[in-house]
Order: C-alpha cells, then sequence, then structure tokens
C-alpha cells in the first residue's frame, strides 16, 4: 500500500537569479502537499517564448523564481482525502494531468464584474511571478517535481493522447482557445490567415482547420518551420516572409489566393510590431483582425486610420488564457492529434540544458522544445 505522504523531500529546479546571466539548477524543499492542493512528479516542462523574455528581463518579475508555466506530469501527492480535476473525475496518485499556469482570484473588478479572469488584476502565475521561496514548494515546470495550490484548474490527459503531442502547444493552443472562442470564433466557411508559424500560428491554424475554414493561408518563416507545417497538413498555402518577398509581395500573394478581396479573418501571432500593418492590409473590406502575438511590449507601428474606415475592419485583441481554456484544450487534443501528428513539433532537452534549448527556440531551429526532468 502506498504511504499518502512517502514522497522525496526535494526537488531540483531551475532558477532565475538575474535577467541575462546564467540560470541555476537549485535543490528546493518539496512541501507537504495541504487540502487542494497536489505535488506532481514533472515529465516535461514546456520552454515557450514568454521564458526567454524572462530570462532577458522584458517583463518586471520578481526574482529568484522557478521557471516553467507549461507542464505535465504524474500525480505524486493528494492534499485532501478527494480532490476532483477540472473535468469532474476523481484524481488519483499515478495520474497524469496537466494544469493551468495560472489562478485568477475571482473577487477584482475584471474577474467579478467584468468576467474577464485573464484580466485578473492579481493573477498567480506559475513559473512569472510566485517567488522561489515561496511556501510549499517549487512553483514553475522545471522541476522534478512541483507544487500546485489550491485554485489550480488541473485536468487528467485523455487515454491513448502521448504526452509530448500534448505538451507541443502547452501554451499556445490554450491561448488560442481563448482567442478563438472568446474573443473572435473562425466561422464556417471562412478564409483566414495566420501571421506567424511557430506554436501560436500553428495551433491557430490547426484550430481553424477543425472549425471549419475553407482555406486557411499560413504567412511565416523561416522556411523549414513552414515546411514542417506543409508535412503535417497544418494549413493549406504556406507563404515565406523571411525568404526575400517583400512585404508588397506577401500582400499581393495572400489577395491572389483570396480571390483578390482579402481574408475574413487575419490572426497575428507573430509577436512582431510589424506585422500589425501588414496583417490589416491583409483582410477584406468588412473583415476582421485578432491580434494575439504581441505578449510584450516591443514598440510602436504606424498605421493608416481611414483603412479601418474605409474598409470597415474590426479589430480584436486577446491576452493569455484561464483555466478553463487549458482543460477545453486537453478536452480537444483526441481530435487535434488524430489529425496532425503534433508530436512530430517536439525536441526534448535534458533540464541541464535549459539554456541551450533557449537558444535554439531563439534562432528557430526547433519549433517546441521541452525540458525532461
Amino acid at each position: 500500500m502506498e504511504m499518502p505522504n512517502a514522497h522525496p523531500k526535494t526537488s531540483r529546479s531551475v532558477v532565475l537569479r538575474a535577467f541575462n546571466s546564467p540560470l541555476n539548477l537549485e535543490e528546493h524543499e518539496v512541501g507537504e502537499a495541504g487540502p487542494g492542493e497536489l505535488v506532481v512528479n514533472v515529465a516535461y516542462g514546456g520552454v515557450c517564448g514568454t521564458d526567454a523574455h524572462l530570462w532577458s528581463g522584458r517583463l518586471n518579475i520578481p526574482t529568484p523564481v522557478v521557471l516553467g508555466h507549461e507542464g505535465l506530469g504524474r500525480v505524486e501527492q493528494i492534499g485532501s482525502s478527494e480532490l476532483l480535476d477540472s473535468n469532474g473525475d476523481l484524481l488519483h496518485v499515478g495520474d497524469t494531468v496537466m494544469w493551468a499556469s495560472s489562478i485568477s482570484c475571482g473577487t477584482c473588478v475584471p474577474c467579478r464584474i467584468h468576467e474577464e479572469p485573464t484580466l485578473c488584476e492579481r493573477r498567480t502565475t506559475y513559473g512569472v511571478n510566485i517567488p522561489a521561496s515561496d511556501e510549499p514548494g517549487p512553483s514553475g515546470s522545471w522541476s522534478e517535481r512541483m507544487t500546485l495550490r489550491r485554485g489550480t484548474s488541473v485536468v487528467k490527459l485523455p487515454a491513448g493522447v502521448d504526452p509530448l503531442a500534448a505538451m507541443s502547444l502547452a501554451c499556445a493552443g490554450p491561448t488560442m482557445v481563448h482567442a478563438l472562442y472568446g474573443r473572435r470564433p473562425v466561422r464556417l466557411g471562412e478564409t483566414v490567415v495566420v501571421q506567424g508559424s511557430g506554436p501560436v500560428g500553428l495551433a491557430a491554424a490547426a484550430m481553424a482547420q477543425l472549425a471549419g475554414a475553407a482555406k486557411v493561408i499560413v504567412v511565416g518563416g523561416p522556411e523549414t518551420r513552414l515546411a514542417v507545417a506543409a508535412q503535417l497538413g497544418i494549413g493549406d498555402h504556406h507563404i515565406d516572409v523571411i525568404g526575400g518577398q517583400g512585404p508588397k509581395a506577401v500582400v499581393d500573394e495572400v489577395y491572389a489566393l483570396t480571390g483578390g478581396r482579402g481574408a475574413d479573418l487575419v490572426i497575428e501571432c507573430a509577436g512582431a510590431p510589424s506585422a500589425v500593418p501588414q496583417g490589416i492590409a491583409m483582410a477584406r473590406r468588412g473583415g476582421d483582425y485578432l491580434v494575439v502575438g504581441q505578449y510584450t511590449d516591443r514598440g510602436n507601428v504606424e498605421i493608416n486610420p481611414h483603412q479601418l474606415v474605409y474598409r470597415q475592419l474590426s479589430l480584436f485583441g486577446s491576452w493569455g488564457f484561464t483555466g478553463a481554456h487549458l482543460v477545453a484544450y486537453v478536452n480537444l487534443l483526441p481530435a487535434l492529434t488524430e489529425r496532425f501528428d503534433l508530436q512530430h513539433l517536439v525536441t526534448e532537452f535534458p533540464m541541464v540544458e535549459c539554456e541551450e534549448a533557449l537558444r535554439r527556440l531563439g534562432e528557430g531551429s526547433v519549433m517546441k522544445a521541452v525540458l525532461r526532468p
């Protein structure tokens, strides 16, 4: 019989102590799980563009912090006699689970009145704004084990879904669930342009296809990423914006593929401010522009407001995701993995090679990196 509290008391974790400095592999205490809490044995910690922003100091966060806001692992300890996952299923030691990166407070004005928990004023985010010294244990997924706090949305991985496939879009997937469900859904028969061919862009394109888009055009680069997308059937057409075409030629190609009208919906997933004016130009008159990729402030761009009015465009922004969006992504995985070989997007790195994973991600030589404790 397994003893409920018989689990390792420490965890090796990757700690960010100073921006633009080497990351530290440190030993941290793992406390006993309290009521409503879980201790998980981390199988994979995802490496996201946000982690690169954190390392370079482009986001104002407390340090030291255990990095890693994407994760998948096995339940090692349950702090309550009975605890349900977000689908209402009883959790057991040994279950393979994923968890939402953030916990919204539920009481601030955006949470309580505006019903916008992604805009929570006191949102707690694993691997971002929980100091490494906070109890009850490591609060980032770049760890051997991690403590999930009370209020975390936890969901079992569906039977038959490969864990690496689930990790391929661990942050990008729920981000796009929020964007394409809560902000501007894809409608049947629409033509959709996706700007960006990283995980967020590929999540947008794949979900647009599942939602019934008639044509999905992926505009991104480098060419190797577009080739991977084409190989997996993500997107119907792929346009390289890095390989020599000028901005006007890219827009002209989009118009040629859309009967000279432009796209019904353009989704920005590139994270580059210069993509925004180009994306606006790709939308048809009366079309919509959904901006998702501008997670950090990288400066202003110039747009012509007359074009917004003359072409009667609607602009939407979408920020992050909640636990409900994470659960929706996990529940969608059987359909996504049946159609797309998502595991093919992932490259594994040992946890000790976290800096190499960040560098490879930054240079675009890997599509999705995960750390393996």
